[in-house]
């Protein structure tokens, strides 16, 4: 019942794999604490279960989106059979907090991007990764996703693939363009890789998502920089030093690959946030 409900979802909405993988572990956790069955569940048992996922320390967050999951299941559910009661009916999940993502300085970015060792290999891989992830702000699973084809160097552009399948044009800017020209010609072209991948790891294959993580760490404690630094980081600051500057929202809506605007205005608060920080720091009656 619970792969036919995926497996629908993911014809009807595109959902992608990391998205079918956390609806799967909330489902059949949800069967598991109710012993095998969801044929007929009641709503005094969602309940239960939302106790039970608090009780353990689950996140606000991981509980809204099992929440998500549910109702989708059982409204599904419903259209099959509509003799069968929804138990999610006039269930209220936790509100989370609007929490500002954190970013890293202009400053901390150079530090970190400075790190890579250009005279090997995997370093000139590495100034690459960094220089495209600040550059065009681009999610993990986007950078790992890159491929040659998709390359556009002489135009400073590359064609992503995003969230539900989604293509976009994304600029490069001049640094990373040089940088990704420098790992082609210098470095991938030495490993003699078979993939079409942009990046590869030392043996020729795909890079991945953990690798680019480690590295990226790696060169975050070599930098010095006292916070935790993970790829997404850069994604944050990326869209905030952009909005610091002058940039239109909508503009950097597109350039995130966010369907919707409210998802990239958080960083208009994340820059209200740090000019008032900036104002206490330096302004004399601050």
């Amino acid at each position: 019942m619970i792969e036919a409900f995926l497996d629908q979802n993911w014809a009807e909405r595109g959902y992608s794999p990391a998205t079918m993988d956390a609806y799967r572990q909330d489902l059949f956790g949800f069967a598991e604490y109710l012993s095998g069955s969801i044929e007929s569940v009641r709503r005094d048992q969602v309940l239960d279960w939302l106790g039970h996922r608090f009780r353990r320390g689950d996140s606000v967050r991981s509980v809204i989106r099992s929440l998500s999951c549910l109702r989708q299941f059982f409204a599904w559910r419903q259209r099959v059979d509509s003799a069968l009661v929804n138990p999610m009916l006039d269930i209220e999940g936790p509100r989370s907090g609007r929490h500002l993502p954190d970013v890293l300085s202009a400053v901390e970015v150079e530090s970190l991007i400075e790190q890579p060792d250009t005279s090997t290999i995997l370093g000139l891989r590495d100034r690459a990764m960094l220089e495209t992830l600040y550059a065009s702000g681009l999610r993990v699973s986007e950078l790992t996703g890159l491929t040659l084809s998709g390359l556009n160097l002489d135009r400073g552009l590359v064609r992503v693939l995003g969230k539900g399948g989604k293509e976009r044009l994304v600029p490069l800017g001049e640094r990373a363009i040089e940088a990704i020209d420098e790992w082609l010609s210098r470095g991938r072209s030495a490993l003699k890789s078979s993939t079409d991948r942009v990046f590869v790891s030392r043996s020729g294959r795909p890079l991945t998502r953990a690798a680019v993580w480690q590295r990226l760490r790696q060169h975050a404690m070599a930098a010095g920089i006292g916070k935790p630094v993970y790829p997404h980081l850069l994604r944050h600051s990326f869209a905030t030093h952009l909005l610091d500057h002058g940039a239109d929202l909508r503009v950097v809506q597109m350039l995130l690959g966010h369907a919707d605007l409210g998802t990239t205005q958080i960083y208009t608060q994340v820059s209200r946030a740090r000019l008032k920080q900036l104002h206490r720091q330096h302004h004399p009656r601050g």
